[in-house]
């Protein structure tokens, strides 16, 4: 397995590999790291997708933390990720340095207006900016006709949507179902931040989403009662604090009245320092 570090050899190895004798497309997984079963989970479904063509990324992206979020602290843990990720099926790793993403001078961002707004974006002002921006780069330097993404990250996903389908980028976005611990806690890299405690408080965003799965499947389809349901349940644990709850059109992040199937119920709450989210489409 190569590891690659700049964009033109990424540009190199993709071109190459669509000139040999199929001249199949590159799948294409953007991580931050910190790997773990759910980018696993990724890769594996890169792979069958399109085998022996998949570059998996490794970058702490700086432009999408907040001036007070985990930038530096970050979990960064290169060697063991490189192993996962050739196990599980990666081609090659891409693992560029902050000015190799950013040139000095740079100032184009990828902004999508109005999604970036609404659930994560609302509390992380910037946060999809910076995302969509990477991604973007990520999509065009790989000349990836798959990309990867985990439904835990249901609002990135539905900005990236719209962003590729803005710029004709010509990727189609892939989305993978959540991977989940043995007691149902999303898997997540912030998950090591968790004392032993907090990593029981953390359970209730699992057992909120449960519990409007269970109502719909009842009949329940009123938004304001799924939602006053979950708020219920986050009583049961104090300490943590709920940023958002919401049921909403998975397109568009928009509030719905009325629960219909595969709209998205999301939560987000602080467990002590670490933001941690959890969602579920519902039928």
């Amino acid at each position: 397995m190569q590891i690659l570090t700049t964009v033109n050899e990424l540009r190199a190895w993709s071109r190459a590999q669509r000139c040999g004798v199929n001249g199949e497309g590159i799948a294409l997984v953007p991580t931050l790291g910190a790997l773990h079963a759910g980018h696993a989970s990724l890769i594996r479904a890169a792979a069958e997708a399109r085998p022996g063509r998949v570059a998996v990324s490794i970058f702490v992206n700086p432009t999408q933390f907040g001036p007070e979020e985990d930038y530096a602290r970050y979990p960064r843990t290169f060697k063991a990720d490189c192993a996962l990720a050739e196990r599980e099926g990666a081609t090659i790793i891409f693992a560029p340095s902050v000015e190799e993403m950013y040139p000095v001078g740079s100032s184009t961002f990828v902004e999508v207006e109005g999604l970036s707004e609404r659930l994560d974006g609302q509390s992380r002002p910037g946060h999809f900016r910076g995302v969509a921006t990477v991604v973007a780069k990520l999509m065009i330097a790989a000349e990836a006709d798959l990309a990867f993404f985990g439904q835990k990250d249901a609002a990135q996903v539905a900005v990236l949507r719209r962003m590729v389908s803005d710029l004709r980028l010509g990727t189609t976005i892939v989305v993978c179902p959540i991977v989940r611990e043995a007691d149902g806690l999303a898997l997540s890299s912030r998950n090591a931040y968790l004392t032993p405690v907090e990593r029981k408080q953390a359970l209730v965003l699992n057992r909120a989403i449960r519990r409007v799965e269970a109502l719909v499947a009842d009949g329940e389809r009123s938004s304001s009662s799924l939602i006053d349901a979950a708020r219920g349940v986050f009583t049961e644990a104090p300490d943590v604090r709920v940023d958002y709850i919401e049921l909403v059109d998975w397109q568009t992040l928009w509030p719905v009245l009325t629960a219909a199937p595969g709209t998205l119920f999301a939560v987000a709450a602080w467990v002590g320092t670490t933001r941690l989210i959890d969602n579920t489409r519902l039928r």
